[in-house]
């Protein structure tokens, strides 16, 4: 498996948000997805991650959108048959490590609650529930969690 960097414009990446999309449309009423179109993720504030197999097929895919105040997980997903393998663990390590390393050390996410392996991964990952941020407001279909890490001198 490889994991690094890469621009979401890319026919295979854009075909893996188009998944994710379709998972996650069909789960919660349009006024509570929140997920980024093409453009907002291909921004230089954008860090965003893709699994690929050893034949470059890609897997999996991920994003951190660093803000003044923090960074916000966004775009995460893998494809289903290549789930259990660790790839979402990877793909999130990777953007919170690449986000350390631009000064960013507070992470925020926002899934739903009908996504259990999703919210496994981020409280394994040390992810912690908490409430709104940004400009999120309250909704029965988002969990709302944060991350604080510290970092050495």
């Amino acid at each position: 498996m490889q994991i690094r960097l890469e621009s979401p414009r890319q026919p295979d990446v854009v075909q893996l948000i188009d998944d994710l999309d379709a998972f996650q449309k069909p789960l919660y009423p349009p006024e509570s997805h929140h997920g980024i179109d093409l453009n907002a993720l291909d921004q230089p504030h954008v860090l965003f991650a893709v699994a690929r197999s050893e034949q470059g097929v890609a897997l999996g895919c991920g994003a951190m959108v660093l803000g003044a105040d923090f960074g916000e997980v966004k775009r995460m997903y893998v494809r289903p048959e290549a789930r259990g393998q660790g790839l979402a663990r990877a793909l999130l390590a990777l953007v919170e490590t690449a986000a350390i390393a631009r000064g960013c050390t507070r992470f925020a996410l926002e899934t739903g609650p009908l996504q259990p392996e999703a919210l496994g991964l981020y409280a394994r990952m040390s992810y912690e529930e908490s409430g709104p941020f940004g400009d999120y407001a309250p909704d029965v279909h988002s969990v709302f969690m944060r991350k604080e890490v510290q970092v050495a001198a």
